[in-house]
């Protein structure tokens, strides 16, 4: 062999050029030949749109991909020489979406059209909580606002002048305020959390006595459903945490466990050491969550039940906030129901070590 024939034997072709930049590419390109047939792809593409690790170049692309619009742009891209956009949703893949580029392209003397699919679901999905926050937060909002506009309107029509009524009005009107500076508050406090411009700091904590006063301070709102608060964590028990913030999670937890207890249930703290943990648990004997529920009831605003959750106030926002403070002490929190019987919830924090 002469030397320009070894010349040419290793001038690759566009295919192979081809291939060596799919492969570098992060999102999934398939290059479809005149017959409809994968003629290349990357790893990207291969693992989303092959099932069973079956290798799908030199498959037909209506048996690795099912989407007339798709199919539709890679014919006319060979065709008519036209590039096109398509949306594709993958429901087999965990509803994985897709924005695809189709577009000729040359390979060795050769038409064939090619695909970049630009994988969108994160951001589809952040879109999705985006809007479903706004909508609840513009609800939340409105509902207390209208309330105090109402009695507003109401003393300035000569409701000031009813001596029965101005004071009830006004508290109302004080209630429902109050009810949006809490919102508010939390909003501002989550903002911040999931930010990272809040840091905790770490010290001893007697937990019995955190504990107590959380119990204290919420022993009046138990009392009027005639809810029993028990403390049955032990005195000699002390974890590493931020006082405030292990408060503020007692308090959201505790809060919770009264507004969806029944009427003269209890609430319970306790605590254990187990496997390099302490796990803080708070338990309270109301009806239980729907297993429907569980994987979505620390998301923001979540409701299991909004009409209740309306009725006996709160903003929506403290088990979102507690998710949150407990993965900045190095912890997580998870909850375990059985319905008729009560929820758990429990905080589970790296232990001291000594």
């Amino acid at each position: 062999m002469n030397a320009a024939a070894i010349e040419l034997a290793e001038t690759p072709t566009s295919v192979q050029i081809l291939q060596k930049i799919l492969d570098t590419a992060r999102e999934c390109v398939l290059v479809v030949d005149a017959n409809m047939r994968i003629a290349n792809c990357n790893v990207p593409a291969a693992v989303a749109f092959g099932r069973d690790g079956l290798e799908i170049e030199g498959m037909r692309l209506s048996e690795v991909i099912r989407d007339l619009d798709l199919h539709e742009a890679f014919r006319r891209a060979l065709t008519t020489q036209t590039a096109s956009d398509v949306r594709l949703e993958l429901t087999r893949a965990g509803n994985r979406r897709f924005d695809v580029h189709v577009a000729p392209i040359e390979l060795d003397g050769v038409t064939h059209s090619i695909g970049f699919f630009y994988e969108t679901t994160q951001i589809d999905r952040l879109e999705s909580i985006r809007q479903e926050f706004l909508s609840n937060i513009s609800h939340e909002l409105r509902t207390p606002l209208t309330s105090i506009l109402a009695f507003v309107e109401t003393l300035e029509n000569g409701g000031i002048d009813d001596k029965e009524n101005n004071l009830r009005f006004l508290e109302v009107i004080r209630r429902n305020a109050e009810r949006m500076h809490s919102l508010i508050a939390d909003i501002l406090e989550l903002s911040l959390i999931e930010s990272g411009n809040v840091s905790v700091e770490m010290r001893d904590v007697r937990l019995a006595v955190a504990v107590q006063d959380v119990i204290a301070a919420l022993s009046a709102k138990a009392a009027t459903r005639n809810i029993t608060l028990k403390n049955e964590v032990p005195d000699t028990a002390v974890i590493s945490a931020d006082i405030v913030r292990i408060e503020q999670m007692l308090t959201n937890l505790i809060d919770n466990a009264i507004k969806f207890n029944r009427e003269g249930g209890s609430v319970t703290v306790s605590f254990d050491h187990t496997d390099g943990n302490d796990t803080i648990r708070v338990a309270d004997t109301g009806e239980g969550i729907l297993p429907e529920h569980i994987d979505r009831i620390f998301e923001r605003f979540y409701r299991t039940d909004r009409a209740r959750s309306r009725e006996i106030g709160g903003t929506g926002l403290g088990l979102a906030i507690v998710k949150h403070l407990a993965k900045l002490h190095g912890g997580e929190v998870s909850v375990n129901s059985v319905l008729g019987q009560g929820t758990t919830f429990s905080i589970v924090l790296p232990s001291l070590a000594r």
